[in-house]
């Protein structure tokens, strides 16, 4: 068994958390190995002051990671799943995807406890065209404004009055232990607001070494990935990214088969695509291509154009 492994990261404060609790959980398991992090910053840490979606979505957050893994700099990262493109590069693997937090969005705010208590006019942060798209479906009269930078950064810019609300993932508020940093904090339902594919799970990239397989394979977690499986075919089958305004969730059911729900649509709310599907779990592989096929069928594409 190998005695070192290398974890390539990002350095703001929720990837740091979420590659020391791999770390964390690699030692519990095996007490005798060394395991060293190395911090790469990427593209989408050193562009700060425009919107994602204008400068590219597909591995703005991970290409660096990989590059170093790829180089023999690293053996594994750990990324948010929802910001991992939907094809890995040669040489690399999506080896685990662990078990997933809440898959939730939430809007923190000093003033509102919740999105119906906005008031007209509310200026809500978030670069995201998926939450835009939902929030401006439900609330048309908001005011959506671009919202950059870590999770204590987007924080700090609401305390200090430049938002009414901001819209973070609930899985980044529970793993940093935020709970407590602002008044109101509402989880928003799904049936609301659609997550992206992936939100809520980490997911472990290798290098193809049969030992760092082998080494991190029990890291995943079989409903995640039966889930985010049919999340991520979705969305590649659409050729979209963590950019275009796509939501499609997967929620495995107590008797064994599986809900999935949709939502692609125009970024400024004006029209929207929804549908679902239930299917048999152990099918999973054909779920998310099949939901993106009919949905296609219905238009899909036409409103997903603007973002390619």
């Amino acid at each position: 068994m190998k005695n070192k492994l290398i974890i390539a990261t990002r350095g703001s404060k929720l990837a740091l958390w979420q590659s020391n609790h791999i770390r964390d959980l690699i030692l519990a398991k095996y007490p005798d190995i060394e395991v060293e992090l190395k911090i790469f910053k990427t593209r989408g840490d050193k562009i700060l002051d425009v919107a994602l979606s204008t400068i590219g979505g597909k591995g703005l957050f991970t290409k660096e990671l990989e590059d170093a893994m790829l180089n023999g700099e690293a053996d594994i990262s750990v990324n948010s799943l929802k910001d991992m493109p939907f094809q890995i590069p040669d040489g690399l693997k999506l080896t685990a995807i662990t078990e997933r937090e809440d898959v939730r969005d939430a809007m923190l705010s000093e003033k509102y406890e919740n999105i119906d208590s906005l008031p007209k006019g509310a200026k809500i942060g978030t670069t995201s065209l998926r939450r835009s798209m939902q929030l401006l479906a439900l609330r048309p009269d908001l005011q959506i404004a671009q919202l950059r930078g870590n999770v204590d950064t987007r924080i700090e810019k609401l305390k200090r009055g430049e938002y009414d609300a901001i819209i973070l993932a609930s899985a980044g508020i529970n793993r940093l232990e935020l709970n407590n940093s602002v008044i109101y904090i509402f989880n928003i339902p799904i049936n609301e607001m659609i997550p992206a594919m992936g939100q809520g799970a980490l997911g472990i990239e290798s290098t193809l070494d049969p030992e760092t397989i082998n080494l991190i394979s029990f890291l995943n977690d079989q409903a995640s990935e039966i889930e985010t499986t049919i999340e991520r075919d979705f969305v590649g089958f659409l050729e979209g990214s963590c950019t275009v305004p796509i939501g499609v969730n997967a929620t495995l059911l107590d008797n064994g088969n599986v809900f999935v729900r949709a939502v692609i649509g125009r970024a400024d709310g004006s029209a929207l695509l929804r549908d679902t599907m239930i299917a048999q779990s152990e099918n999973y592989k054909n779920v998310g291509s099949r939901l993106a096929e009919r949905m296609v069928g219905a238009g899909a594409l036409d409103l997903l154009n603007n973002y390619k």
